[in-house]
């Protein structure tokens, strides 16, 4: 029996967030013993190539000139910052805490389409918007007993990738989603060697389990970006967008079983806060979207 296409779209989803989590469980567990400069170089070098020759295979390589048009350059920032934030803060607060922030993404989001695309957003999803942003400070908690800076780094993740996906918006559609990661990750494998340069007494030598788990990284992020493709590819994005928030599940898990991290309370009560938000502003982006041609067929004259 055929799966329904909202099913395969959330089993899409569900496994890129998988992925997704899966990867950053082995990075954090290489930066016990390796400087995350180091891993962030070697990490994307092999998915560098690899998305390289994938581009090279499927024609979707264009000039290099179309590299330096603003919106490109604006989303190679985000990336890089948002995945050298990420990776730092990662490797110094437990996994839970970390993705527990990062999924104030699609907040942010919403955020910058309305301040900066101009897409309507009512005050409903501003409130939203609102309470998930105390919800990350919950998590932070700036300027109490238990606050991490590093919490706060990935925090700052959040605006540098809200950044990337609104100016991915505003990219020539025509430009393939291969050649702008084929530009992407060779960036953020450079920014790998400011972070860590291979001259510092930083650098370690690499065994075969450690270049295990980096071609397992580096390879899941793959995976991760192509199950995410399919996912808004199939059925309702209003019912697969909230599957997003598995990686949060998956994160808790992975840090008790590898790590033996246990979130506190302030962690659930954040994290919670961050996902009902979420799902409120999915709803209500849907509520909009239904209401449209109700609205457009209600003040339009009838035809004579």
């Amino acid at each position: 029996m055929p799966l329904s296409p909202n099913f395969r779209g959330a089993l899409f989803m569900a496994l890129a967030m998988m992925s997704f989590t899966t990867n950053d469980t082995m990075v954090k567990f290489l930066s016990e013993t390796m400087p995350m400069g180091q891993i962030v170089f070697m990490r994307n070098l092999i998915a560098s190539v690899v998305i390289f020759l994938i581009a090279y295979r499927q024609h979707a390589l264009r000039p290099i000139r179309l590299a330096f048009s603003p919106y490109i350059v604006i989303r190679i920032i985000g990336e890089v910052g948002g995945t050298v934030t990420f990776l730092i803060g990662l490797s110094h607060i437990p996994i839970g805490n970390a993705s527990a922030i990062l999924q104030a993404l699609p907040l942010a989001v919403t955020m910058g389409a309305a301040l900066f695309l101009g897409e309507p957003v009512g005050w409903r999803r501003w409130s939203a918007i609102l309470v998930g942003f105390i919800g990350v400070l919950v998590i932070v908690r700036p300027g109490v007993e238990g606050f991490s800076p590093y919490a706060l780094i990935v925090a700052i993740t959040v605006l540098f990738a809200a950044g990337r996906d609104i100016a991915t918006r505003k990219i020539d559609p025509s430009i393939p989603p291969l050649f702008i990661s084929s530009l992407t990750a060779p960036a953020v494998a450079l920014a790998g060697l400011f972070l860590d340069p291979p001259t510092s007494t930083q650098w370690v030598s690499v065994g075969i389990w450690e270049c295990a788990l980096l071609i397992g990284a580096a390879s899941l992020i793959l995976v991760a970006y192509h199950f995410i493709i399919h996912a808004m590819r199939e059925g309702d994005i209003s019912f697969i967008a909230p599957f997003r928030y598995s990686s949060l599940i998956v994160a808790i898990l992975f840090g008790y079983l590898v790590f033996g991290d246990i979130p506190d309370i302030y962690i659930i009560i954040g994290a919670l806060m961050i996902v009902a938000s979420g799902l409120y502003t999915i709803y209500r982006e849907r509520v909009r979207v239904d209401a449209g041609p109700i609205a457009a067929s209600s003040t339009t004259r009838p035809s004579p």
